[in-house]
Parts: C-alpha cells; structure tokens; sequence
C-alpha cells in the first residue's frame, strides 16, 4: 500500500495532476480518493489498478501468495506488490527509431511483469539458441525470457542486444573491450566474438533473465 500510495502521489507530482483532477478520471470524489491517498480506507487490487491507468502508468499489481499469515492479519505492504508490464518483442527489429523516438514491435499482445522499473520503453525477448549458454558462471539458455531497457548505458561488461545494418535479426551478445577495441563475445566459447564498429547498432541492455517451469 506504501509503495502504491508513493508512486501515485510521484507520477500525480509529475503529471501536476491534483487529487480533484485524479478523481474526475475516476468518476468519483476527490474525498474519496484523499481517503486512499492518505491510507483512511483500502481501495482493494481493482481499484489501485485503475488508479495507475488513469494516471497513465502502465503496471499492473498483483496479490502475493498468502504463505503463513492471514488475510486479515497480513500487512498491506505484504499483501499488495507493484509490478511493472512491458511487451514480448520479436527477434527481427525488436525496437526502431521513429521521428525520434524508440518503437517497440510487438509480436502479439502479450506482456510480462517484473519488479523492474525501466528507464526506457522496455521490452522483453525469447533467448533462441545456445550462445549464450555458458559453461560456468552467468548462462542464459534458450527459452528464458530476458528484459531489455534501451535507456541503459551499453558499457563494456553489459550484456546487450545489438544490430547489424545487413542483418534481419538483432543479436545477444556481452560488450567487452580489449586493448581499446570493442566486441561482441557470446558466454558460449564455442561461438566467436566479433568486432564492434560504428554500424552496428545497440537496442538495450540486458537488465534481467527469467526461466519459467
């Protein structure tokens, strides 16, 4: 609930959106979502979503599990957890520059949640292929689910999602750099690394990897 109330009064601060303003986009009154705001009264799961869709929040929360405690008796910092959505994009031109700004492709309509906030128009990707498998240390295996925030700084170390101008693809690989030259290397030692130049282009940063079961 703290963590709800805090991001609603930050992107209200924001957006310069007063609590009469928020609550004629709620077709309510501004009393009641003062009583919100203020903790006097538990809005519930469906109406903490609302209130981020009218401010224009794209997250989505969730109820964690109810492992030992009560509902009654559970803390509603416990019992409600803001996660962030964003969208499964595709291998081939996951992310293009338009008039200035980053579009997302989108494979479908579908979309994950994390607990990531991004900096930037974030968007998740199926690992295809074993080059990112390691023999030991950080791997990445095919099937895992991995979020990419373009907004983040692509230094060496970061693993990345970059483009080539002749490829159909994007690729993922680590950015290292060694005696002053950059390259893309992938953690499977069985696949070469290649030199990185100007053509090529970084979509984002890697900034988490999931596996489902």
């Amino acid at each position: 609930m703290d963590k709800w109330i805090e991001l609603v009064k930050a992107k209200m601060s924001e957006l310069s959106v007063t609590q009469d303003e928020l609550a004629d986009r709620l077709g309510m009154s501004q009393g009641g979502v003062g009583h919100w705001l203020n903790k006097r009264r538990d809005p519930g799961i469906v109406n903490m979503n609302r209130v981020l869709k009218a401010l224009g929040m794209d997250l989505a929360l969730v109820i964690r599990e109810r492992l030992i405690l009560e509902e009654e008796d559970m803390p509603l910092a416990l019992k409600y957890n803001p996660y962030f959505r964003y969208p499964v994009s595709d291998w081939k031109e996951p992310a293009q520059l338009r008039d200035g700004e980053l579009t997302v492709y989108r494979k479908d309509e579908r979309y994950e949640l994390t607990d990531y906030h991004a900096q930037g128009p974030a968007f998740w990707l199926s690992v295809v292929g074993d080059a990112m498998t390691a023999p030991s240390g950080i791997s990445i295996a095919e099937g895992m689910m991995i979020l990419v925030d373009p907004a983040i700084v692509p230094e060496p170390g970061k693993l990345v999602i970059a483009q080539w101008p002749d490829s159909a693809e994007a690729t993922f690989r680590k950015l290292i750099e060694e005696g002053g030259q950059r390259y893309l290397v992938p953690l499977n030692p069985t696949y070469p690394k290649a030199l990185f130049t100007d053509e090529c282009r970084i979509i984002g940063v890697v900034v988490q990897a999931s596996a489902k079961f």
